[in-house]
């Protein structure tokens, strides 16, 4: 058998160990490609927002009534009841909190909306004047930062993006495996005839 010097020949044995090499790399590159991205999330240092909710549902209540927050935080409060307000009852000393605009007096109807930034360490009492004796108070603790929700997990927990991301890199790798095992039992090198 004579074989043209610029021609190359691929044995089976080759073709798989190069295919097989080529989709571990693929699936090990795009698993640490997702990594990057899902780690590149602000985490525990405030400078994010809450809401609370002014007369929740029509009820006299605010919701949450008791809200705790990293230092730095922006609470939008968005009234969903009509006549209410924000009256400080304590705050640390530091603070500047004055509540809602206006006296103690001036409330404000559904579809208003106050926003605060917390920027001092304490806890933060507060309640509606017109409503104080039904029982509509509320609280708010600021601290250096806060643990998410779900945060005392022992494993960690995997984004929907990178299980998916999972189930197509071995989805591949198995396509290869296959196509591999096609071309060691059925293909191969032939010689041909001269």
């Amino acid at each position: 058998m004579d074989h043209d010097a610029t021609q190359t020949s691929v044995s089976r044995r080759g073709f798989v160990t190069a295919v097989t090499g080529a989709a571990a790399t693929a699936g090990a590159g795009a698993a640490g490609a997702q990594e990057e991205t899902e780690d590149g999330g602000s985490g525990g240092g405030g400078g994010g927002t809450e809401e609370v909710l002014v007369g929740e549902g029509g009820a006299l209540v605010y919701g949450p009534a008791d809200l705790t927050i990293a230092n730095g935080t922006t609470v939008n409060f968005v009234w969903e009841g009509d006549q209410h307000n924000i009256v400080v009852d304590s705050q640390p000393d530091d603070a500047e909190w004055e509540g809602t605009p206006g006296s103690d007096s001036e409330t404000y109807d559904t579809g208003y909306e106050y926003s605060h930034t917390f920027t001092v360490n304490g806890d933060y009492e507060y309640y509606c004047q017109p409503h104080i004796a039904a029982g509509m108070e509320a609280s708010i603790t600021v601290q250096d930062s806060v643990e998410p929700e779900g945060a005392g997990n022992t494993g960690p927990v995997l984004p929907e993006s990178a299980k998916t991301l999972g189930v197509a890199t071995v989805a591949a790798m198995l396509s290869v495996l296959s196509m591999a095992y096609f071309f060691m039992r059925y293909g191969g090198d032939y010689e041909t005839p001269e």
